[in-house]
This record gives C-alpha cells, sequence and structure tokens, in this order.
C-alpha cells in the first residue's frame, strides 16, 4: 500500500479519513490549512512524495460567503486543486480529489449518474467545477470522487445544528423541498481509503454517498427520533421561507452507479448510518 497524503486533514472528512486509516493500519500523513496552504504551489510541491496517494479534502465550504468573494473560493477549490493535481503529475503520485453535488444544476428527477451534464447554480459550485477541470487537465489519470450533505453531528453541520435546536428550542423550522442523501463522514472515508487501497478500477468520477435519499426536513425529524425527542416538533417549510445568500440545489441525490462499478463497497443506507453516528456521539 503506498503513503497516503491527506490535506485538509483538520476538516470533518479529513480527520476521519485519517482515523479510518490508523484503524486499518495503513500509512497515511495529514496536513491542515495551517501546515499546508494548497494554494502556495512550492509548499504543495514539498510535500507530496513520489509514488504515494494523495486524497484532496482541502476545500473553501463557505457556501453563503462564496457568493460575495468569488475570488477567495476560488482560490482554494479550483487554484489549489490545480496545485495539488500538477505536484501529483511531476511526482508521479496518484490523487484523489473530493468534489460536491453542487456541480449539478440540482434541476434532474432521477440521480445523477457521473457522468451528466454539470451546471452550477452557485459561487461554490462553480469553484468546486473549475477545481475538477483543473484537475483534470493537469492529471487525467486523477480520480474525482463527489460527495453530498457530509455530516458528523460532533462539528457545526446540520444534524449536530439539529442537535442543538432540539436542546435549545421547542420546535424548528427546517425546508422540505431539497432532497438529497445525507452522507456520514466516517462511511466516506472508509470509502475513501477502500479506493485509495485498491484503485477503483481506474474509474475516473464517482459519486460517493450513502444510500437512498431524504429532505432536511426528513433528516431533521429522524435525528429527533434518533435521540428520543418528538419528531413532530420538527415543522416543514419551503426554501422560499428560508432564504439563504447561496441557491441550494432542489435535487441532490447521486447514482452509486459509478461507485459500484469501480467494485467499491456500496456505502450503507443513510438512516442506519446516521443511527450509529448518534450512538458513537452517546
Amino acid at each position: 500500500m503506498r503513503r497516503i497524503l491527506v490535506t485538509g486533514a483538520r476538516g470533518q472528512l479529513g480527520a476521519r479519513l485519517l482515523q479510518c486509516a490508523e484503524a486499518a493500519g495503513v500509512s497515511a500523513v495529514g496536513v491542515g490549512s495551517a501546515e499546508l496552504d494548497i494554494t502556495d504551489r512550492e509548499a504543495v510541491d514539498s510535500w507530496v512524495e513520489p509514488g504515494s496517494v494523495v486524497v484532496n479534502c482541502a476545500a473553501y465550504t463557505a457556501v453563503d460567503a462564496a457568493e460575495s468573494d468569488e475570488a477567495a473560493a476560488a482560490a482554494v477549490n479550483e487554484r489549489g486543486a490545480r496545485n495539488v493535481a500538477e505536484a501529483c503529475a511531476r511526482a508521479g503520485a496518484g490523487l484523489i480529489h473530493v468534489s460536491t453535488d453542487y456541480v449539478f444544476p440540482g434541476d434532474a428527477h432521477a440521480p445523477y449518474e457521473a457522468d451528466d451534464a454539470t451546471g452550477p447554480r452557485s459561487a461554490y459550485g462553480r469553484t468546486k467545477l473549475a477545481g475538477e477541470q483543473a484537475v483534470r487537465r493537469a492529471l487525467p489519470d486523477a480520480q474525482v470522487v463527489r460527495t453530498a450533505w457530509v455530516y458528523t453531528g460532533a462539528d457545526s453541520d446540520f444534524v449536530a445544528t439539529m442537535l442543538r435546536l432540539e436542546r435549545e428550542r421547542e420546535t424548528v423550522q427546517v425546508v422540505d423541498d431539497q432532497l438529497g442523501s445525507p452522507t456520514y463522514a466516517v462511511d466516506l472515508a472508509a470509502g475513501l481509503l477502500e479506493l485509495a487501497r485498491t484503485g477503483g478500477r481506474g474509474v475516473p468520477t464517482l459519486h460517493a454517498t450513502n444510500a437512498g435519499s431524504a429532505t432536511w426536513f426528513d433528516l431533521a425529524r429522524a435525528v429527533f427520533a434518533e435521540v428520543g425527542a418528538d419528531p413532530e416538533r420538527v415543522r416543514a417549510c419551503s426554501s422560499a421561507e428560508f432564504v439563504r445568500p447561496a441557491p441550494r440545489p432542489a435535487y441532490s441525490v447521486l447514482s452509486p452507479r459509478s461507485w459500484e462499478a469501480a467494485g467499491l463497497t456500496p456505502l450503507r443506507p443513510w438512516r442506519d448510518a446516521l443511527a450509529d453516528a448518534l450512538a458513537r456521539l452517546g
């Protein structure tokens, strides 16, 4: 097994990937933004070793902030991604680049396949798609893994927010007109580690989420139910009632077909993963 370098290793996904690697006895090194600024080309070169595999989890993920400062998002999501890919090309290293459902327009009615037409509608989505394209130009053999609705429940993600609001409020309003696939970061990390170890049959673009779909309203009610709270305390509302600076995709379900074609272990149903995540929080 080649050495793994995880960028963005202090984030929710990168940190779980390092934990998975340690549990599996796989040699992995992680660097956060304080240790490696991927917008610094020379710094990236100094970290990438010949023959290694880089899993690029580093990203600008402030979706709303990107609407008013797209240049800051592009610096990391496009230029930083290009720097990593170019460093891997120079070193003869492999690359797994993590991307997002936001590269799609969000107007589908069936799960997005890996080769479906893109069309982001937010600054964040545009910069992530530009990053995918930059990676492809610099390193055609790189693998891009798109995911969606990632959470741990222990950070500042949606599940963690619902846990907090359950304690603080009698009722909570959550949008019920956005559909996606909630994805437990631990399950995604295990999938990325399997891809790094096996190569995934060289499939270039893959989608990885927990199986099934839900609205944010469904997910919030499931969180309440799992902790023994009354799910009726979660009330449905529309996106029009909860306006955000960045438009959210109405439909973000990603098809698992590319993941299965790569011979990789399917991620379990999202409801089972959520129950496990909350049980671990104890």
